[in-house]
């Protein structure tokens, strides 16, 4: 997997941050303990602490570059390295609230994640996750139909697994580990200047699997493809602005 860029992933801040809110408000009660992985810029750890500010709350990442600049823009929260592929398990630290913004979709194996990270909690504790639903989303069908023609078959050797599953598959999960949960969906509705705005925020996230297997001629090439495909997929609006529909899995869990 490729290194994680933080100044280019924060070009998006605000946009990226907005599920951060709606997370953080379903849950319920006063956590005095908080574990944010995946914490990435450290935006939802800053979400989370200015709504809990009487608790204690811990940044995790396993990326040098996402917490060198956490710590650089948020000086006064706590980050962590954590690499929740492989330590979850490991962690001997409990929680009254485990909080997930962004980060699951990269994670393979989510029963045993889901499990995971109920774990961590305390008893009573909560578990709040936010991703992004992948299969419902044009981009990353057309990310992958463009990763895998025939040209590209020498040069982009390995492709991005999808580990999302799908909502029911998540409610059983949750039937069968959680005492109670519940599960919503947001479509944000993101208004982008351009098609070129749209590639420029998968640059930052979805697009470093393949970018980093490509020379830079290479590069070149496969964005333009991408650009095409999003132009026949996102048309102009009348002000010139693109909307960018991006619809989101939310859910909440009580161990």
């Amino acid at each position: 997997m490729a290194d994680w860029n933080a100044e280019l992933y924060s070009r998006f801040e605000k946009e990226r941050t907005l599920p951060s809110y709606d997370l953080v408000r379903a849950v319920e009660g006063e956590p005095k303990t908080v574990l944010d992985i995946g914490c990435g810029i450290g935006n939802s750890t800053q979400v989370v602490a200015e709504h809990f500010p009487h608790a204690r709350v811990v940044g995790a990442d396993n990326s040098p570059d996402m917490l060198r600049y956490s710590r650089e823009k948020h000086p006064e929260l706590e980050f962590i390295t954590l690499d929740a592929a492989h330590d979850l398990g490991k962690v001997q630290e409990r929680y009254d609230l485990v909080f997930s913004n962004a980060c699951l979709q990269w994670l393979p194996g989510h029963e045993q994640r889901i499990r995971e990270m109920l774990g961590l909690l305390n008893e009573g504790g909560t578990l709040a996750v936010q991703i992004p639903s992948q299969g419902k989303h044009p981009m990353h069908r057309l990310l992958n139909e463009v990763a895998h023609r025939a040209h590209w078959a020498d040069r982009i050797l390995s492709h991005r697994p999808y580990n999302e599953l799908t909502e029911e598959e998540y409610f059983d999960i949750l039937s069968e580990n959680a005492s109670d949960f519940r599960m919503w969906e947001i479509t944000y509705f993101l208004r982008m200047p351009s098609c070129e705005s749209i590639l420029e925020w998968y640059r930052g996230a979805s697009l470093r699997p393949y970018l980093a297997q490509l020379s830079d001629e290479d590069k070149r090439e496969f964005e333009a493809e991408i650009l095409e495909g999003i132009r026949e997929l996102y048309p102009v609006q009348r002000s010139g602005e693109i909307i960018f529909r991006f619809p989101r899995l939310f859910f909440t869990a009580k161990r």
